[in-house]
């Protein structure tokens, strides 16, 4: 094995002397070595984006802020610039060294986390989760792109659904540890705090710092040679950051405009009418709601996103019509949306529902939520992750059935979660729920690897975190604090989610009758487009 991967490190495990790629068809002990390492940092990843989950009562008791604003400090501020720089980093994912990518954004997300411990006020604290989201951005694309290298195309799902096991497990420990570290630090300071921390403020401190230290280990890691698992390997490219700075400029207003304006006047009017008709539903919604930062910030993301597609299409034809040009793409990923619509304001909610109605103690609700939250968010998508697997060998949209069923099963326990008064029933509940909703990750998640080529995947990633991030991240948490604020019941903000559940399973029914041809076409298509292969 004489090759050298990109970046002039290491070895590329799965080539020949003669430097012709050898498909891989089984993993290595290596190979699970990586997507251990992987999975460590996904769930700091989610360590330190859900903490604030069992800090929300303190931190609205601290800094005088509503439901609605810490739906937004969880989902909005952190979901959309985690969506709109996912898209130059999942370009970068696609043509830079991806072990250094995920380096420097573990490093830079864990000092926006322990940075947050030090928020004096609501806009302090929204730019630190700002910080969080740009640097958890460079994960995912990154991760999901190594392991579809490390892993063979049959154990795809199985694959990313123990990585995505992070969320549950990251999600868990955060209510675990987040409630006894407020408890103790109260304890013991409860006056004259160092540098007169509150006890959700060392917490962001406390959970930040570690990151910086595994950043270390994660630049150990061998970058593998991309696209050896199947054989279709994409050569190196020589000015990587090119296309990470074009992608910037093509996705973060106002700078939109110059991305528009290389298409001529019509490039130009197209991208001023998408920005107005966004504008203008954003605004009516703000009135609606009198929550101008959310809808502000849901109009920016949105615009950005159609502005990308937009300037997408003309300077990469093959990546469009394979990701934004197919219907099969589209629904899986929003079909998957609506999952995480559910599933991420459900485990958000469930601590303060907790706390607040049921009159736990933020220690006793952290350890009951999340301690068998991580356990059934484990075992729920491992478990649909191999049963999305071996679905797909008799059925080419086999997968898609695990993620219907994720949506469909988990709406009885949040159903329950949202209407009961005893604690336990609460509690079993919320494992259910978190049992179900987990089973989905794996399946859509290889489903859109399935569908794009080898050099698409870090694009094809930040893409479908668009619809979990956008449509799942920074609406679920938002609307249910929402409807909270405004009838005065977080019950009813609860219950508000299940009205995700129609609509997924639309957008899931066109998926699974357009998948199979999308899939069997993928090569046809893009060579369609103007691709060399």
């Amino acid at each position: 094995m004489s090759q050298t991967v990109e970046g002039g490190e290491g070895l590329a495990p799965g080539v020949h002397e003669e430097g012709t790629p050898e498909v891989a068809h089984r993993a290595t002990g290596y190979s699970w070595y990586v997507l251990g390492v992987l999975v460590i940092v996904y769930v700091l990843n989610f360590v330190d984006r859900n903490i604030i989950s069992i800090l929300a009562e303190d931190i609205k008791a601290d800094l005088g802020i509503r439901d609605d604003q810490i739906g937004f400090l969880y989902g909005t501020a952190f979901g959309v610039f985690y969506a709109l720089f996912g898209i130059p980093l999942g370009k970068l994912a696609d043509s830079w060294h991806r072990v250094r990518l995920m380096t420097a954004g573990l490093a830079i997300w864990s000092l926006m986390t322990a940075l947050s411990g030090f928020a004096k006020n609501f806009a302090m604290l929204s730019v630190a989760r700002v910080g969080v989201g740009i640097g958890e951005a460079t994960a995912s694309p990154s991760a999901y792109s190594l392991i579809s290298d490390w892993f063979p195309k049959k154990m795809r799902a199985t694959a990313l659904a123990i990585y995505s096991s992070g969320l549950y497990i990251g999600g868990g420990v955060s209510l675990l540890i987040g409630g006894k570290i407020v408890e103790w630090w109260n304890e013991a300071y409860p006056v004259d705090a160092p540098l007169g921390l509150a006890g959700w403020q060392a917490a962001f401190i406390i959970v930040g710092l570690p990151g910086l230290v595994l950043a270390c280990l994660v630049f150990t890691l061998r970058e593998p040679l991309r696209g050896q698992s199947e054989g279709i390997v994409s050569p190196p490219v020589k000015d990587p950051f090119r296309g990470f700075f074009r992608e910037l400029i093509a996705v973060i207003p106002p700078f939109t405009l110059i991305g528009a304006a290389q298409a001529g006047g019509r490039g130009i009017a197209l991208n001023v009418l998408g920005g107005v008709v966004i504008g203008l539903i954003c605004v009516g919604m703000a009135l609606v709601t009198d929550n101008y930062v959310q809808w502000g910030a849901i109009g920016v993301g949105y615009y950005a996103i159609y502005s990308w597609a937009t300037t997408l299409k003309r300077r990469d034809a093959p990546t469009f019509g394979l990701i934004w040009g197919t219907p099969a793409f589209l629904t899986t990923i929003l079909g998957y949306g609506m999952v995480a619509f559910m599933s991420y304001a459900a485990s958000f909610w469930a601590a303060p529902y907790a706390i607040r109605i049921l009159e736990e103690a933020p220690a006793t609700a952290g350890w009951w939520i999340g301690g068998p939250g991580a356990v059934a968010g484990f075992l729920g998508i491992i478990i649909g992750g191999r049963v999305a697997d071996w679905l797909r060998q008799s059925n080419p949209a086999g997968r898609l059935i695990t993620v219907a069923f994720g949506l469909v099963a988990a709406a009885p326990p949040l159903f329950v979660m949202f209407t009961t008064n005893d604690p336990t029933t609460f509690y079993v509940a919320a494992f259910l729920q978190s049992l179900f909703g987990s089973s989905a990750l794996g399946g859509a998640a290889a489903t859109t690897q399935d569908l794009v080529l080898p050099r698409m995947r870090g694009t094809a990633t930040a893409t479908f975190f668009l619809a979990t991030t956008l449509v799942g991240l920074a609406l679920g948490p938002y609307m249910a604090g929402q409807v909270s604020t405004m009838s005065g019941s977080l019950s009813t903000g609860g219950l508000s989610l299940l009205a995700a559940v129609p609509i997924g399973l639309i957008l899931l029914f066109i998926a699974y009758r357009t998948v199979p041809e999308a899939e069997r076409t993928v090569v046809a298509r893009a060579r369609a487009a103007g691709e060399e292969i």
